[in-house]
């Protein structure tokens, strides 16, 4: 029997924001917004990032790692919009290149659900990991950061 080079993951991760849906999503869509809290940052140096936020449209950042084992490195992630609804939720799929190797295809959702005054993120991950991969277990702990970042973002906007 061969065996697959691919592994299937699925995780869902829950974030509450002290801010609106409105703001939240404002900070997915405007590419000045998240390029701060989702592309830079101290695990890589960021050497590109494009954002053409529209159903159909592409987003593209390429990073230099520059930590552990896949220092030096460049990383790289395409994104496709599939779906926006505006303050409620957004669609994307994914790839990620780790030097000459694509190591995954994900499809992602965003969901934004108000909470009285708040906002509870409720992001999903359906991905495929192939060989070389960074792993379901890696890539949640990388999207807890990002969410965590985001946190960041929104309070410091209230300042």
């Amino acid at each position: 029997m061969v065996e697959s080079t691919v592994t299937y993951e699925s995780f869902t991760l829950a974030r509450e924001y002290p801010h609106s849906p409105e703001k939240v999503f404002r900070n997915f869509s405007d590419p000045a917004r998240k390029r701060k809290w989702f592309a830079e940052g101290e695990g890589s140096i960021l050497q590109s990032f494009e954002m053409d936020f529209r159903v159909g449209g592409k987003e593209t950042g390429v990073f230099l790692m520059n930590h552990g084992p896949v220092a030096g490195l460049v990383c790289r992630n395409d994104s496709w919009y599939m779906d926006i609804v505006e303050n409620k939720r957004i669609v994307i799929a994914y790839t990620m290149t780790l030097g000459e190797n694509r190591i995954s295809a994900s499809l992602s959702t965003i969901e934004l659900l108000p909470q009285n005054s708040k906002t509870l993120l409720r992001f999903t991950e359906q991905a495929a990991f192939f060989e070389g991969a960074d792993g379901a277990d890696i890539r949640r702990a990388g999207w807890q950061v990002l969410l965590e970042q985001l946190g960041g973002a929104l309070d410091a906007e209230v300042k």
